[in-house]
């Protein structure tokens, strides 16, 4: 393309996404406007995050998503109840990211009769809360909680481990990694793997996961390297590039995500290692930025949705979030966690009220659809099944990347749509329910 059809086409890009940006303004407008004034008792719930420390900016973006949902039910009106419409209320704590603080918050929340906690930027907090929830839950019958994790992907939460206090709404790391998989089995450059994951239940979860589904699908690989690090202490990774680079493997998988993720791929670039990367987490908190030329047709990652995925009502209600959160900096719209707002309004008003146990047999088995985005919530354990995605890093503009991540002139294309139907995976979970 010449220059100047480079420059006409970024005007052009500009101009579509302003546009959209303003339908998708008036859209809100129009949705406060109509709606009738929520006047209730506020039905509150909590999101137990690391809102401090290494992991800061992926709970900051867990705030803006979740905060975007609430706004979006408010907006229409609330929940409405036999007594009237009540509001959503948000109700931010910080876990610090460990099991030990978000213990403490959960306590904390229970003692302000939150009957909703949502938490999932870590597998192992989740698994600490829901032991603690069914214990709670057991104990004091009249103040139940019910666990909304919109991240935490150890398949374990929905198998073995699974509660009927617990629903996901996300992916599980096996879900996820048989996505990846069936993009790396059609990647004939392929030969040799490194694992390289953080030192915990979801880093070895993604080890295990990605060693299964590879050989399954291509047993010609070999893993080069299976390693763990620790989360969210690691600052320089150069000496973890080294070994990737004397490997000899051309693809690294990685569950990393936050700070972690980032700092690793800022490493790739800073040493110039040229294999690829399949990712859980690669279009997101700065990764993009961080790889920049270095990353295009390099990093694949796999998420519910992207901005890409095209369609009238995916773009609008990316820019309806772009319009609420305008800064590039704050460009992370992770679907599945407003849509986890919209599912538990839902299931308050078909609940017919705010009881915990009430709303939890509300969600089991429920189907829910946005308008480009249908779901279906397993009553057997608790699993969302929905659409996934396996998408490409390449420069906006180019075919297939309309929209690039956080200001950073890079975006992702999809080169694998999974309906809800073909990411389902069978499930060991026993559950036992309450009696009442």
């Amino acid at each position: 393309m010449s220059k100047a059809g480079k420059q006409y086409r970024s005007t052009e890009l500009r101009f579509e996404r302003g546009w959209l940006r303003l339908v998708a303004a008036a859209c809100i407008a129009g949705s406060m406007a109509a709606a009738v004034a929520a006047q209730g008792e506020p039905i509150r719930v909590a999101m137990i995050e690391g809102m401090s420390g290494p992991f800061a900016n992926a709970g900051a973006a867990v705030e803006r998503n979740l905060r975007f949902g609430v706004e979006r039910v408010n907006a229409r009106g609330g929940v409405k109840l036999a007594d009237g419409a009540h509001p959503l209320q948000l109700v931010v704590l910080d876990g610090k990211g460990s099991s030990e603080a978000s213990l403490v918050q959960l306590r904390a929340a229970i003692d302000q009769k939150i009957g909703f906690v949502m938490q999932g930027n870590s597998s192992a907090v989740a698994a600490a809360l829901v032991a603690a929830i069914d214990k709670q839950n057991a104990r004091e019958p009249d103040a139940r909680v019910v666990f909304l994790n919109y991240s935490a992907d150890d398949p374990a939460l929905t198998n073995a481990s699974c509660s009927f206090w617990h629903f996901r709404f996300d992916a599980h790391a096996g879900m996820r990694m048989d996505a990846l998989a069936d993009v790396i089995r059609d990647d004939r450059s392929v030969k040799k793997v490194y694992l390289l994951n953080q030192d915990y239940s979801f880093g070895h979860d993604v080890s295990r996961e990605a060693a299964r589904a590879l050989k399954e699908r291509r047993p010609d690989i070999a893993i080069a390297g299976d390693e763990f690090h620790p989360v969210g202490r690691v600052k320089d990774f150069a000496p973890y590039i080294a070994k990737i680079r004397a490997s000899g493997a051309d693809a690294v998988v990685t569950g990393n995500w936050g700070n972690d993720l980032t700092l690793l791929v800022k490493a790739a670039r800073e040493q110039g290692l040229n294999t690829k990367f399949y990712t859980f987490y690669g279009n997101s908190l700065g990764a993009p930025a961080a790889l920049g030329d270095a990353g295009v047709k390099r990093v694949v990652a796999v998420a519910d949705w992207h901005p890409n995925v095209g369609g009238a009502a995916s773009d609008a209600y990316y820019e309806a979030f772009r319009a609420r959160y305008p800064s590039a900096a704050d460009d992370y719209l992770v679907l599945r966690m407003p849509l986890m707002i919209e599912m538990l309004a839902q299931a308050v008003t078909r609940a017919g009220s705010a009881d915990p146990t009430a709303v939890a047999r509300a969600l089991e088995g429920m189907k829910f659809d946005n308008g480009f985005h249908g779901s279906t919530m397993r009553a057997q354990d608790h699993q969302l099944f929905q659409p996934l995605y396996v998408m490409e890093m390449d420069r906006a503009g180019t075919p297939g990347v309309r929209f690039d991540n956080e200001g950073s002139g890079y975006g992702f294309r999809t080169l694998l749509a999974l309906p809800a139907s073909k990411t389902a995976q069978p499930s060991s979970c026993e559950m036992a329910r309450p009696v009442r």
